[in-house]
């Protein structure tokens, strides 16, 4: 259990380091929002081309791994759609109620390649790769459609949501990285090179952006909205990510990125797309930030307990 301890305190130092220069002004926010864009549309998606252009994708259970992810997300949006009148009931509205949907069922790629590569170096982030490929289309198709429906913003129309899902970085990152895993031997040594390089600045320039986009200052007394979407992505997702994976057979290092991929804090990235597109921007930031902070001890017990 030391190496996952290690790595985490690790990650959540490099988040630290980030709020802490974006809170002490070293880093204006206008150059954060370009560090920002520079690791979601360059250095990450040179991060899963890479692991999965040169992965042995015949030794890993990539379609067992990723249909657990798959139907994971799945089960836990179908109980939330569901449970969708009685929320209203209790006083969540359509645009609180997207915030928790976001909350509960995205995750943090940056964090889980992270963690991945620390605890399983290469063999971790292929791993984690597989998860990207399999979780991102699903989640962003999923999370514009509710928040075009719940959310009291513009409705996305259907041309404007199927560009944004297919120019995701993760999306055609993933679609690249897998096609040029068949074709390893017409890729060229210095071009391989030049992307893993551009990976390599990935990890550490990403969590630091994380860490920007917390605000403490936003952590208001939790609600019923909070702990929702905190129970759901903390506890509900890894616990049931584990048990469907074991059903279909995964084990060993697979089923430990399994439960690290459903056990991550949600993705800063969902507080845009609230802003965007109606939804409830400020409790998606509380979720976010407090989620972020209580991963430091519910991630190791995930894995503590269900690997």
């Amino acid at each position: 259990m030391s190496p996952m301890i290690n790595s985490l305190v690790a990650v959540f130092l490099v988040i630290a380091t980030g709020w802490g220069l974006k809170t002490a002004g070293f880093v204006t926010a206008t150059h954060w929002s370009g560090v920002e864009r520079l690791t979601y549309q360059v250095l990450f998606p040179a991060v899963v081309i890479h692991t999965l252009a040169v992965a042995d994708l015949s030794r890993l259970p990539v379609l067992a791994m990723g249909l657990s992810l798959i139907l994971t997300i799945l089960c836990v949006a179908a109980a939330l759609l569901l449970s969708r009148p009685l929320l209203r009931r209790l006083g969540i509205e359509g645009p609180a109620f997207t915030s928790i949907f976001q909350g509960s069922v995205r995750w943090n790629t940056f964090v889980g390649l992270a963690l991945a590569s620390g605890l399983l170096g290469r063999d971790g982030a292929t791993m984690m790769a597989i998860a990207v490929a399999a979780m991102i289309p699903l989640l962003n198709v999923m999370c514009v459609i509710v928040l075009a429906r719940y959310a009291n913003g513009q409705p996305m129309s259907p041309g404007a949501t199927i560009r944004s899902v297919a120019l995701n970085p993760f999306i055609w990152s993933s679609a690249l990285g897998l096609i040029l895993n068949q074709l390893q031997w017409m890729l060229p040594v210095a071009v391989a090179t030049y992307v893993d390089i551009l990976g390599r600045a990935a990890l550490g320039i990403g969590l630091l952006v994380v860490g920007a986009g917390l605000d403490l200052g936003r952590l208001a007394k939790p609600r019923l909205a909070h702990g929702l979407a905190i129970a759901l992505k903390l506890v509900v997702m890894p616990v049931l990510a584990w048990t469907l994976a074991r059903q279909l057979g995964v084990s060993g290092p697979a089923l430990t990125m399994t439960v690290v991929a459903a056990a991550v804090p949600t993705a800063t990235a969902a507080y845009f797309l609230a802003r965007d597109l109606g939804g409830d921007a400020p409790l998606m930031a509380e979720i976010t930030t407090m989620q972020t902070l209580l991963a430091l001890g519910t991630l190791p017990l995930a894995v503590l307990i269900l690997t």
